[in-house]
């Protein structure tokens, strides 16, 4: 028997981080896996105006802050929220304005450097325990977090391996998708896909028993309906016009292989359960903007998914 937290779609967020390293012991689960994106999207300019103040534009919100500990406490919300301050001043904004190379170089330091901040903390916490933490960067994840999460002591970079999880049940994961309209860094084509999951299921011993914890829902699994999108990469009316969006190729394998559970995310609004034959595939949503960990709590034994559970916290 065992006890897996599974949560994803974390995107940068310190608060989700944090709480999805304290719900092992919270939830009394044997292993923490984190689906893929961990990290944020963009960066947050704290504009120098003079003395301690700063100029912050958050979510089309205009904030100044005039002390230390404003700048701290507008520092923690913009982090909460999965973004990344940058401290600059009104000269440097116009030099960037000219320079995108810049400006990503800029996003790429400070995604690397929190994914550092993160391992660290991990590794002080988990510091003395036998928790097991699984970790898969997704589509929304530079190539480069892995070399970072590859040297924590405490969390074991997941992507392409058969890890066993106890004496019955293994684990197949990978954080690439089929393709998106962002051209992101870990996504191909369908045909592609195939081969990824092939590579894995063929070293499974015990297939049936086996955990797919793949970042990208499975095609018209009811965990994959994404808003409708028009030529302009605009929702087709305000959102209400859904499509799936999942894979192909992993519904496939699934219904080939029917492994014991899936484990999905991506689709941060397919928060739900959903059977493919006889295995169960559950995507926890995701609501890192607002500081709140969804997460799937579940109980395997041999053969057999003795319980699970939805989390919010």
């Amino acid at each position: 028997m065992i006890t897996i937290f599974f949560a994803t779609d974390i995107h940068g967020s310190d608060i989700c981080w944090s709480k999805f390293l304290n719900a092992g012991k919270f939830y009394g689960a044997d292993v923490l896996i984190l689906g893929g994106d961990m990290t944020g999207k963009a960066v947050v300019p704290f504009v120098h105006l003079g003395g301690k103040n700063y100029r912050v534009t958050l979510l089309e919100q205009v904030f100044e802050t005039t002390n230390d500990e404003e700048l701290q406490d507008m520092t923690r919300r913009v982090r909460s929220r999965g973004y990344y301050p940058y401290l600059t001043n009104a000269d440097e904004i116009a030099e960037l304005e000219k320079s995108p190379d810049k400006v990503h170089r800029i996003f790429f330091d400070e995604v690397l450097k929190v994914v550092r901040q993160w391992m660290e903390l991990a590794d002080k916490k988990l510091d003395g325990t036998d928790m097991k933490i699984y970790c898969c960067p997704g589509n929304d994840d530079m190539g480069e977090v892995d070399e970072v999460v590859r040297a924590s002591r405490s969390v074991i970079l997941a992507e392409g391996q058969v890890i066993p999880l106890d004496g019955v049940h293994e684990m197949i994961a990978s954080g690439w998708s089929n393709r998106t309209p962002w051209d992101t860094h870990r996504e191909e084509d369908e045909d592609q896909l195939k081969v990824r999951y092939e590579a894995m299921i063929s070293r499974l011993k015990d297939p049936r028993n086996a955990v797919f914890n793949i970042h990208v829902p499975p095609h018209k699994s009811n965990l994959d309906e994404a808003p409708e999108l028009d030529k302009d990469l605009r929702p087709v009316l305000a959102g209400n016009v859904l499509k799936p969006v999942g894979s192909t190729a992993l519904r496939k394998a699934i219904e080939d292989t029917q492994p014991l559970l899936g484990l999905h995310g991506h689709i941060h609004e397919g928060r739900g359960t959903s059977r493919i034959g006889r295995t169960l595939c559950i995507n926890p949503g995701s609501m890192y903007e607002q500081g709140t960990l969804l997460g799937a709590l579940v109980k395997l034994s041999r053969n057999k998914i003795e319980n699970y559970v939805l989390t919010t916290g």
